[in-house]
């Protein structure tokens, strides 16, 4: 079974929990675009608000109106793929460069979905870890990190440089913390398990739903 098969599998599964009135975050890479598929095809009525500008073009090319995150305190749910998803429910995310966004509209909703196919699905995380950084004291910046590459990419939505962190990540919840703690990290693409609701996986012809440690 095709990877785009599981994709639009699990974007389906995810388009149904929207309903009507409600506040939906949008998250960013090639499974949402499934996901803006689905939407268009259900015609819910709904206030939606999308991590990029290029989530928000996409939108509107289906017909999807995206309004502005500026005047919203919170979310009913968001709904957002991921790069890597280990069984505990720690996530990697941000290789599409919108981590920061991402995160602020998971940490925005009552209900963050995560919807990814079979491959995503990981035993454990590994590098690396996308980071968007302040241009300004870059350098010193890189110096505190170590293991850094810099990306040879645009800049974040919101003008950040990106780049990608190459340290060991066995324990998700320390590294998590030691980047936080670099001055000069705008963001970093380590999600906690208690931003996490559900998991929506496409796996063959079917979707597996399951909770945080993989419970189904």
């Amino acid at each position: 079974m095709s990877v785009d098969h599981e994709k639009q599998r699990a974007a389906r599964a995810a388009a149904d929990l929207v309903e009507r009135g409600m506040r939906v975050g949008l998250g960013t890479g090639s499974t949402v675009a499934f996901l803006l598929v689905e939407l268009a095809r259900r015609r819910v009525s709904a206030t939606y608000v999308a991590t990029s500008p290029h989530t928000a073009r996409a939108a509107r090319e289906h017909g999807i109106e995206v309004d502005s995150f500026a005047s919203l305190d919170r979310l009913d749910l968001a709904i957002d793929g991921a790069d890597q998803v280990a069984p505990d429910g720690w996530l990697i995310k941000g290789a599409g460069g919108a981590l920061t966004r991402e995160k602020i509209v998971a940490a925005s909703a009552d209900r963050f979905v995560v919807i990814v196919d079979a491959s995503k699905m990981v035993a454990a995380l590994s590098a690396p870890v996308p980071l968007e950084l302040s241009r300004f004291g870059l350098v010193a910046t890189l110096r505190r990190l170590g293991a850094t590459e810099l990306r040879d990419a645009p800049p974040s939505p919101d003008g950040g440089v990106l780049a990608d962190h190459f340290a060991l990540v066995t324990d998700p919840a320390a590294l998590s913390a030691r980047l936080s703690d670099v001055p000069g990290v705008v963001a970093h693409g380590l999600f906690s398990p208690s931003l996490v609701d559900e998991v929506i996986v496409g796996r063959g012809d079917e979707c597996q739903r399951l909770r945080l440690g993989g419970t189904p």
